[in-house]
C-alpha cells in the first residue's frame, strides 16, 4: 500500500503530479473531445462538432476547419488507421480511453493524409493530446508509435485517403453497396467529398434564386453560395457561417439538404390540394409542401413522436393569408436584411430521415432551429398535426389526400458524408427489420390517401434491401386486409420525371448530384 501511495507509475498520472500539463492544441482538442463523445456516449458527430465549435469561438476559421477536417476523416478512415498502428503496436489501453485513442488516430490521420501538417508537428501535438489525456506514458506510447509510423510514411509515401475510407467501411456495407450500386459506384460512393459536405438554403415557392444568391453573397462576403445542381429551389452554401444572421432566413429560405429537397418536391403537390407529410419529424418537408399548395390548399403532418410535431406545431402553426403576402414578406427580408436574428437553437444537419433532423440530435442536411424552428409563422402553414404509430393505426389521421409523403425511417446510409459514425452503428441485421418497418408505414399511410391519389415512398438510403426491394413489396399483391393497392406510376412532378428518366422511381447520389444519398418511388393508390 505504502508503495502504490507514492505512486507506482503505472498509470504515470501519479508520478507525473508535479510535471506541467502538456498544453493541447486547440483544435485538436476540440476534435479529441468530439470523438470522445462519439464514441463514448454514442453522440452525432456533427451536433458534436457545432456544439464544441459554438463552446470555442476564440477558435480562428482555419483551426475550425482543422478540427472538422480531424473529426470527419477519422470517423471516415478510422478501420484503416487503426490498422496502420498495429503495425508498430499490439492494441491495448490506448483504444480504451476515448480521448487517448482521439489523439492517437488524430497523429495517425495527419501523418497519412495531411501533407500540410510537417510530421514533427503531427507527433508533437498528438503526443502532447495523448499525454494530457493518459499520462506520461501514455504520452511516451503514442511518441514512439508515431515516429514508427512517420518513418513508414516518409519511406512509402502517403496513402490515397479514398482507399482508406473504402477500406475502413463494414464488410457488410461494403457487400450491400456493391449490390445495389456495382463495385466501381460502391468505391465512389463511399469515398464521395467534399466532407463534411455543404449546408443546403431551401427557397420558397416564387423567391428569385438569382436574386437571393447576390443578396447572401453580400451579407456573408467569406462565404460561397451557389445555385444548386438538382433542386430549383436549392442554394448550397459553404463557409457562410450561422444561417440565423443572413438575410431571409425562416420567411424565404430554410436549411434543408438539396436532395431532401427534391424528395419533397418529387411529390408534385399542387395548388389547392391535400396533402399528408405521414413521416414529417420536424417539419422541413411539410414548410415546402405547405408553400406548394397554396392558394386552396393544406398539408397535414403525421410522426410517431409528438415532442417533434410540437416544435412543428411551435414552427407552423398558423396560416398564410395568400401567397402574395408571404412574398411580400420575403421581399422585405430581401431588402431589409437579417430575420431571425434572436432566434434561439441549433442549425441542422440532415439525417436519418431525408435531411430533417436536428444538428443537435442527428445528422445530415438542415431542418428547423430551435423550438420555433426559425421559420416565419407567416410564410408556411401545417393544418394539424397527428401523432400516430403507422405500424399500429392510423389513428386519427383522415382520409382523402391527393397526395402521401413517406419519408420513412431508415439505415441513414445515403448520409455518410454527414453521418460517418452511421457506418460504426449499424449491422447487416438493420436491414430487414426496417425494410418491414417501411413496407408496413407505407401501406398503412396508402389507406389515408383517395383513390386516384398519389404516394412517394422515400428513404435517405441507397441500399437495394430498402430501395427497389422495399418498392417491389408496396407494388406486389397485399398480405393484409387494409384494402388498397399500389401501382407503380411515373412521376407528375417535373423534377423528378428528370432524376427519374421518365419512370417511376430514381435514386440520388453524392457523387452523381452532389446531394446526400435518396430513393423514391412514386405510386398511385387503388382502393
Amino acid at each position: 500500500m505504502a508503495d502504490r501511495a507514492k505512486g507506482d507509475g503505472r498509470d504515470g498520472r501519479d508520478a507525473a503530479s508535479a510535471a506541467p500539463r502538456p498544453r493541447e492544441s486547440a483544435p485538436r482538442a476540440v476534435a479529441a473531445r468530439v470523438l470522445a463523445r462519439v464514441w463514448g456516449s454514442d453522440a452525432f458527430a456533427s451536433a458534436a462538432l457545432d456544439a464544441e465549435l459554438r463552446r470555442a469561438q476564440a477558435l480562428d476559421p482555419r483551426d475550425a476547419g482543422l478540427a472538422t477536417e480531424l473529426v470527419y476523416g477519422v470517423l471516415r478512415a478510422q478501420a484503416a488507421l487503426e490498422a496502420r498502428i498495429a503495425e508498430f503496436a499490439a492494441k491495448g489501453r490506448w483504444t480504451t480511453d476515448p480521448l487517448v485513442r482521439a489523439h492517437v488516430l488524430m497523429g495517425a490521420y495527419s501523418l497519412c493524409f495531411l501533407d500540410r501538417v510537417p510530421a514533427f508537428a503531427a507527433v508533437s501535438e498528438a503526443v502532447d493530446g495523448a499525454q494530457a489525456a493518459g499520462g506520461p506514458r501514455v504520452g511516451a506510447f503514442a511518441n514512439a508509435v508515431l515516429r514508427k509510423l512517420a518513418a513508414a510514411v516518409e519511406s512509402s509515401g502517403r496513402p490515397p485517403l479514398a482507399g482508406a475510407v473504402v477500406a475502413s467501411a463494414p464488410g457488410w456495407l461494403r457487400g450491400a453497396l456493391r449490390r445495389s450500386l456495382g463495385r466501381a459506384a460502391a468505391e465512389a460512393f463511399l469515398s464521395a467529398g467534399p466532407v463534411p459536405p455543404p449546408t443546403g438554403l431551401c427557397l420558397a415557392p416564387g423567391e428569385d434564386r438569382d436574386a437571393w444568391l447576390e443578396a447572401l453573397r453580400g451579407a456573408a462576403p467569406a462565404g460561397s453560395f451557389e445555385a444548386g445542381r438538382v433542386s430549383p429551389r436549392a442554394i448550397v452554401a459553404r463557409g457562410a457561417g450561422d444561417l440565423r444572421r443572413l438575410p431571409g432566413f425562416g420567411v424565404a429560405w430554410i436549411g434543408q439538404e438539396e436532395g431532401a429537397q427534391a424528395l419533397a418536391l418529387a411529390l408534385g403537390a399542387l395548388p389547392g390540394e391535400r396533402v399528408l407529410d405521414a413521416c414529417a419529424g420536424r417539419g422541413n418537408k411539410s414548410w415546402l409542401l405547405s408553400r406548394a399548395v397554396l392558394p386552396g390548399g393544406a398539408v397535414d403532418a403525421a410522426d410517431l413522436y409528438p415532442a417533434k410535431l410540437s416544435q412543428l406545431r411551435e414552427a407552423l402553426s398558423a396560416p398564410p393569408a395568400s401567397s402574395e403576402s408571404a412574398g411580400a414578406e420575403a421581399g422585405e427580408a430581401l431588402a431589409g436584411g437579417a430575420r431571425g436574428d434572436a432566434l434561439s437553437g441549433e442549425a441542422l444537419a440532415g439525417g436519418a430521415r431525408g435531411g430533417d433532423a436536428l444538428a443537435g440530435e442527428a445528422p445530415a442536411g438542415g431542418a428547423l432551429t430551435g423550438a420555433g424552428g426559425g421559420l416565419a409563422r407567416a410564410a408556411a402553414f401545417v393544418r394539424e398535426t397527428y401523432a400516430v404509430d403507422w405500424t399500429v393505426g392510423a389513428g386519427d389521421v383522415p382520409e382523402g389526400y391527393d397526395r402521401v409523403l413517406v419519408d420513412a425511417p431508415c439505415s441513414g446510409v445515403g448520409t455518410l458524408r454527414r453521418r460517418p459514425e452511421i457506418a460504426l452503428r449499424r449491422e447487416a441485421d438493420d436491414l430487414p427489420r426496417l425494410a418491414d418497418l417501411q413496407v408496413a408505414i407505407a401501406r398503412r399511410a396508402a389507406t389515408r390517401a383517395r383513390d386516384g391519389g398519389r404516394l412517394v415512398f422515400a428513404v435517405c438510403s441507397v441500399l437495394r434491401e430498402e430501395c427497389e426491394a422495399v418498392a417491389a413489396r408496396l407494388a406486389a399483391p397485399a398480405e393484409d386486409d387494409l384494402g388498397v393497392r399500389l401501382e407503380p406510376a411515373p412521376f407528375d412532378a417535373e423534377i423528378a420525371r428528370e432524376l427519374s428518366g421518365g419512370g417511376d422511381a430514381f435514386r440520388l447520389l453524392p457523387h452523381v448530384h452532389g446531394t446526400d444519398g435518396y430513393f423514391a418511388a412514386m405510386f398511385v393508390v387503388r382502393r
